[in-house]
């Protein structure tokens, strides 16, 4: 396994809409170990392809369950069935750091995805894991959280991450 290297904002790579994945194979294996590798050590709950620059329709999340436990998950060519119950909720990015907003995101969902192996599979989602489950597709689709604030908001965070790049 190896870490790869998580894009920032305004990378414009961020905004490349993802294509679905089609071969299963051994490559897209590791490409899936070396992202939860990945988001484990940035660390994080939920980390899209696009975020490290692969335009695929692939993500991999694990928001702990309430006892605690880890529960790795992974989500290839998601789709969305059934949105409900909209709220605000914080949210944070790890290709937008430092930064956080409320934004609206529905709090239950129902979602078809398949698993690493291929295999079809729909789960009913709420809290924290309906939340990933929405951030993460956004990034497939060329979005970020950030998309969901005014136009001040994202060009006072564009500015600063800019800056904070400039001085690497």
């Amino acid at each position: 396994m190896a870490l790869m290297t998580i894009l920032h904002h305004p990378d414009a790579r961020l905004r490349e809409k993802a294509r679905p994945v089609e071969q299963f194979d051994g490559k897209l294996q590791r490409l899936i170990d070396d992202m939860f590798e990945t988001m484990y050590d940035a660390p994080g709950v939920g980390l899209a392809a696009t975020q490290v620059g692969i335009a695929l329709r692939l993500a991999v999340m694990d928001c702990a369950r309430e006892d605690g436990q880890s529960e790795p998950m992974v989500m290839i060519n998601p789709e969305i069935l059934e949105p409900l119950d909209l709220e605000a909720m914080d949210e944070g990015c790890l290709s937008v750091p430092g930064f956080s907003d409320k934004v609206q995101r529905y709090n239950r969902l129902r979602l078809k995805a398949l698993d690493r192996e291929g295999n079809p599979y729909e789960i009913e989602a709420e809290g924290l894991l309906a939340q990933c489950v929405q951030h993460e597709i956004d990034h497939l689709d060329g979005k970020l959280y950030i998309d969901y604030l005014s136009a001040l908001k994202r060009e006072r965070i564009k500015k600063k991450l800019e800056k904070a790049a400039a001085r690497v």
